[in-house]
């Protein structure tokens, strides 16, 4: 009986996805098939004009832009808080932090977006005025003294978002680590960060790749929080400080109601791209976690 509703649950969830991409992949050549430009490379959404013209090239740019910037600032931050709880912080200490984050990691995203609306974009002034006066030579921070509600700007407050699930999965590995290789670190005269290097993270590699994927999968598919902090436009910025560009979800959501019937298949057009998107970032994933599988846990 277990192994059938094991085997009947893993052919659901295939159907299930199937009949998404399915469902996508339909409505989505109903709209491409009528547009009249390039739906990869154009810089326009306008599915009221005739012919349509509309394009994903913004919307792109600006998720994986985005997204990266977020992984940049979530990851390290998110490890090394992990590790500290783990391995460096008392336990008295340790405990109320670990409860603390836990619940960051339950606030909704609409939280997380009137509150970066209200507090974080306010207070970046500063934060974008000395990027452009020390990094603005690059053209990446140039700044131009308009409202901070830019791509720089998303990717902080993602990174704020996903921050508590990356520490949340990470530390619960690396509490996984089998005390024997720490205590044969230390009698062999490791230091503290010593065991870490060479026991820690090597164990811990591949669920801090599992971790890391499941903040990138939230901050691909974030919807609320972008669409409140970010100033939209269907332009590509060379600086990460100047308001404007565009996600797939923010633009979705932005334009669903008040879209026609073929707005909408244009709409689902955008999300098939995102939905393959997820799926490869997730087969990546797991084809990196598949090369480091002498790390893992279950071998050690």
């Amino acid at each position: 009986m277990f192994l059938g509703l094991s085997r009947g649950s893993g052919i659901l969830l295939l159907a299930v996805m199937a009949a998404i991409a399915i469902f996508l992949t339909y409505r989505a050549s109903l709209a491409i098939s009528k547009d009249d430009a390039n739906f990869l490379t154009t810089f326009e959404w306008n599915t009221g004009l005739v012919p349509p013209k509309f394009g994903i090239a913004v919307l792109a740019f600006g998720t994986v832009v985005s997204s990266v910037i977020a992984m940049v600032l979530a990851v390290p931050i998110a490890v090394a808080i992990a590790l500290f709880l783990t391995h460096y912080a008392p336990r008295r200490m340790s405990g109320p932090i670990a409860y603390v984050i836990d619940l960051l990691a339950a606030v909704p995203s609409i939280v997380y977006g009137l509150w970066g609306a209200l507090i974080l974009v306010p207070h970046l002034d500063g934060l974008f005025g000395w990027l452009d006066d020390y990094l603005g030579w690059t053209g990446v921070f140039s700044w131009e003294e308009g409202a901070p509600r830019s791509m720089l700007t998303v990717g902080i407050l993602l990174a704020i978002m996903i921050l508590p699930i990356i520490t949340n999965v990470s530390r619960e590995v690396f509490r996984q680590v089998p005390r024997m290789h720490e205590e044969a670190a230390l009698a062999l005269g490791a230091t503290r960060w010593e065991v870490v290097r060479m026991s820690v993270l090597p164990f811990g590699r591949s669920g801090v790749i599992s971790a890391s994927m499941l903040g990138l999968g939230r901050a691909l598919g974030e919807t609320m929080a972008v669409a409140t902090v970010l100033s939209p436009d269907f332009d590509i910025h060379a600086s990460l400080l100047n308001p404007g560009g565009g996600t797939f979800a923010q633009n979705i959501a932005s334009k669903f109601n008040e879209a026609t019937e073929f707005g909408r298949d244009a709409l689902i057009a955008s999300g098939l791209v995102l939905f393959v998107i997820t799926l490869l970032v997730n087969g990546a994933a797991r084809w990196i976690i598949a090369r480091r599988k002498e790390y893992s846990g279950a071998n050690a």
